[in-house]
């Protein structure tokens, strides 16, 4: 018996070792999501600047089109904020906001002080459809399908780089399907 626990030690070791090097290579900012090819889930959510005005998926329908999810309360989503505002107003790129874990009236006053990028911003103050999402933190951009479908996800900031080799592919593959 005193044996198989000098053993412990050098299994442990060797485990937590096979755990780290299974990470290796792997880049942070790829998480995995288990919506890709799946619809946008579902939700009832206050438009940010019409709070009378209740959004549902129906607002994904017809278009590809970014979900951009951010808050004013995050400082990477200011950083990106100037290159959303040259997707929408220069590229024509549609792009609905999800205001996460938020305050309507900061939020307001952001889009109005900063330029507002967005079509629609969804408001999502508890955080409930961005769970829904798995979002994992702010600023995450979804392409969404003109079936309301997620196509892809990518975590951290959206700029011309970003957009030009990681997003633009995958939106302009999904507006030529079925055009």
């Amino acid at each position: 018996m005193k044996r198989a626990l000098m053993f412990l030690p050098v299994l442990v070791a060797v485990a937590f070792g096979l755990f780290l090097y299974s990470g290796l290579g792997k880049d942070p900012q790829e998480l995995d999501s288990a919506l890709i090819g799946k619809p946008v889930p579902a939700f009832e959510l206050q438009d940010l600047e019409n709070p009378g005005r209740t959004l549902t998926p129906s607002v994904f329908q017809g278009q590809v089109s970014l979900l951009n999810v951010w808050g004013t309360w995050c400082p990477a989503c200011r950083d990106e904020h100037e290159d959303l505002v040259w997707l929408a107003e220069e590229k024509g790129i549609p792009i609905i906001g999800l205001n996460y874990k938020d305050n309507r009236d900061a939020a307001v006053r952001w889009l109005r002080d900063l330029g507002n990028p967005y079509q629609l911003t969804l408001f999502d103050p508890q955080g409930s459809f961005g769970f829904d999402l798995g979002v994992y933190g702010a600023p995450e951009t979804y392409i969404i399908d003109k079936q309301g479908i997620v196509r892809y996800r990518h975590v951290g900031v959206v700029n011309p780089q970003v957009w030009e080799e990681e997003l633009e592919p995958v939106v302009r593959r999904y507006q030529e399907e079925g055009s």
